[in-house]
């Protein structure tokens, strides 16, 4: 995937647990755990306003892209 999560190095940077940003948002320790691995195939808009209120950043502070794709994902969105 050509996205990358930096959710990580966010809540270091700010000296808070992935546990204590869940109990903030409203979400499980388990869907965060899925957005922090870089496992998740999506976010909701809502989900990520939560995320960059309480740890007051961009998006673009936890979520970039790498610029390389993934050419099987570009092939499952032209059928």
């Amino acid at each position: 995937m050509a996205i990358r999560v930096y959710l990580d190095e966010a809540l270091k940077a700010r000296q808070m647990t992935s546990k204590e940003l869940c109990a903030l948002i409203g979400i499980t320790e388990a869907n965060l755990s899925i957005l922090r691995s870089g496992k998740a195939r999506g976010v909701r808009f809502g989900t990520l306003n939560r995320i960059c209120g309480h740890l007051q950043c961009e998006v673009g502070d936890i979520l970039r892209f790498d610029g390389i794709m993934d050419t099987t994902e570009e092939e499952s969105y032209e059928r």
